[in-house]
Order: structure tokens, then sequence, then C-alpha cells
């Protein structure tokens, strides 16, 4: 079974999808790809009230100090780039090359391609928790968020970004 409830936050209501292992989804109101309500059960559980506390603080300005139980669902290889993604810490950015890079390392390869990794990033379901919003073109510029640009940006003033720093 799926539930679904919601978070009003400063910057508009997200939208929790999870399921009895963790939380499956978290969708902002300007994003694409929203669920389709019909398909969860209207409730909250554990999970989805200890990602509200984690919104909580996020949204205070704060690095939670947690984590809620995860549970992502997506192919081998974009979990891996998720997994990499909660690797980025609070407040800094990396790019999608980076990230090709460390996967290439990871698996003996020369090269992966960062587009690739630009595809699994915008896949992630979960983000600000997976913070896919803290990836950035290696030219510098900003670019691909779901949710929108402006969110993206707006994310990574509230972490006072490294990005701005010049």
């Amino acid at each position: 079974m799926e539930y679904i409830n919601f978070y009003d936050s400063p910057i508009g209501q997200i939208t929790l999808t999870a399921d009895e292992k963790g939380l499956t989804g978290m969708w902002f109101e300007t994003g694409k790809h929203c669920p389709d309500e019909s398909c969860y059960m209207k409730n909250t559980t554990p999970v989805i009230e200890e990602t509200k506390r984690w919104l909580d603080i996020y949204f205070s300005g704060e690095n939670p100090d947690f984590i809620p139980k995860l549970n992502p669902k997506g192919t081998n290889f974009q979990l891996e780039v998720w997994e990499i993604l909660q690797k980025i810490p609070y407040g800094k950015t990396t790019t999608y090359n980076n990230i090709a890079h460390k996967i290439a390392k990871q698996h003996g390869i020369k090269k992966m391609s960062a587009q690739a990794v630009g595809g699994a990033v915008g896949h992630n379901k979960i983000p600000i928790i997976i913070p896919c919003h803290r990836v950035i073109g290696s030219n510098g510029n900003l670019t691909g968020y779901a949710a929108g640009l402006q969110l993206k940006e707006a994310l990574l003033k509230l972490e006072k970004s490294d990005y701005f720093e010049t």
C-alpha cells in the first residue's frame, strides 16, 4: 500500500508519498510528473511525519541531522546516481560531469556519459532529501530541474550554497 499526504512549504505545497519501507516520492506543485492521487491512500505514516519534521528543519535554513527512511524506486543506474547525490554536502554543488567521473571510477571504466547522469538525476522522485538541486552544469550554469530553475535557485539560496560565491 502506498500513502499520500501533503506539506505546505514556503515554496508551495509538496506532495509526499510513502510505503511501508520508506518515502517513495516528493513532488512540488510546480513540478513535472506529479502522482495520480487516486493511486494512493490519503493518510499519513510515521515516515511521512518524519519527512515533514525534516522539511520543517530544512526550510528554517538549517541542515537536518537525520534522513527520513527512503525507498526510492528506479533502475540500478538511477539508484547509483541517487546514492552519490546524497553525499553532496549541504550548501555545496557539484556537476553532472563530476558524478559521471565518480561512476566511471566505481565501475573501472574510462568514461561515463554526463548526459546519462543527467537523465538519472532528472528522474529523482525524492528531491531536496536526495539533493538533485545541488547539481549544476560544467560551465557553472544552473541547468535542468523538473520543478523549474527558479525553485532550484531558491533551494540553493536557502542553503547559502557555494554556487553564489564568486
